[in-house]
């Protein structure tokens, strides 16, 4: 069985991104194989709760107050609408209930709502995931605290073709982020997006960061591009199916046991290349119509390609939490969350 490694080169990356199509995908299928079951599939659904007028000058996002792209801005969702919309996800089959906001950082003001929604999701018995932006290290342990079990927060890209995509936070800031949340106790969701003009070389680097995280991130959601008209990469160059492929399979690879996610720009994708994906070891998606702002494949055509290609939705009793946090905590140290002393509903 393949052991993670920590220490990747970016040269020994970018080998990997130009090896041979076919060498690439027998070695990623065999990997995944080692670490989990071929054919399930992890399935996720992901609310905005709070949508729109972002101070953040991502140039791929639509939510950007720096952008006019026609969206429409809303205050933070409600808390009970928040968990009708976890019931019907539940009920249609998701695990994972995620809860994005267009934030640069949750306020005070804020996290007394955001806790009851982890709270609330909770109790329904999903796993509970946010990405809210920055955290500092008291609002990460008040979400442990409220039993979040993973924070989304992406690397986007690798650190020298960053400050071409995003000027409004560092790369450095959002490692901070990270070690936070693991600081904490809570499993990180990060990635990255592509298709925004990045290099082979750039996309190595994305991957070097998240293979050489002290711990590897538990789930890893590789994007691609959607591009959205009124924002600086409306017009960017379409990527090569094949590159995006080839990047899965390599942070399959790099990360074995991570569960690779297939996020934003599925709705582009066709049956054939998702099915190529899964084969080179993506084993999470996105379920159901929307994926923030942007579409996402209907879920009826989700569960036909599933039963096309004799895949399953993974089950939650599948995650052996339990090993992952031991192995968490033997690496970092970290202290569990039942003795965090943080008041979860402190503002």
């Amino acid at each position: 069985m393949t052991e993670p490694r920590h220490d990747w080169r970016r040269d020994e990356i970018e080998a990997l991104l130009t090896r041979p199509f076919n060498d690439l995908l027998f070695d990623a299928q065999r990997v995944h194989r080692a670490h989990f079951d071929p054919n399930a599939v992890q399935v996720s659904t992901l609310l905005s709760i709070k949508t729109g007028a972002c101070p953040e000058d991502c140039k791929y996002c639509p939510q950007s107050g720096h952008y006019n792209t026609g969206l429409s801005r809303e205050k933070l969702m409600a808390v009970e609408r928040v968990l009708e919309e976890a019931r019907q996800a539940k009920a249609a089959g998701a695990t994972r209930f995620c809860m994005g906001a267009a934030w640069k950082h949750p306020s005070a003001r804020d996290m007394p709502y955001v806790i009851e929604m982890v709270k609330g999701v909770r109790a329904l018995g999903l796993e509970t995931c946010m990405t809210l932006g920055r955290l500092d290290a008291d609002k990460a342990r008040a979400l442990a605290d409220a039993g979040l079990d993973y924070y989304n927060h992406n690397l986007d890209t690798s650190p020298e073709f960053y400050a071409s995509i995003i000027t409004t936070r560092t790369y450095a800031e959002r490692l901070e982020t990270l070690d936070h949340v693991r600081d904490a106790g809570m499993k990180i969701c990060a990635g990255g997006i592509l298709g925004m003009g990045e290099s082979i070389r750039d996309r190595a680097g994305l991957l070097q960061q998240l293979a050489n995280l002290p711990v590897h991130p538990e789930s890893v959601p590789i994007n691609m591009l959607v591009k959205v008209k009124g924002t600086p990469l409306e017009h960017a160059e379409d990527l090569d199916p094949f590159e995006f492929v080839r990047t899965v399979a390599a942070a399959r690879i790099l990360m074995p046991r991570s569960h690779v996610r297939l996020s934003a720009g599925r709705e582009q994708m066709s049956d054939e290349l998702q099915a190529l994906t899964f084969h080179a070891g993506a084993n999470s998606i996105f379920y159901g119509e929307r994926l923030l702002t942007t579409t996402n494949p209907q879920a009826s055509r989700d569960q036909r390609l599933f039963e096309r290609l004799g895949l399953h939705p993974e089950r939650r009793e599948a995650f052996d939490d339990d090993t992952l946090d031991l192995a968490i905590q033997q690496t970092l140290g970290a202290q569990r969350v039942a003795e965090l002393s943080v008041d979860a509903a402190a503002r």
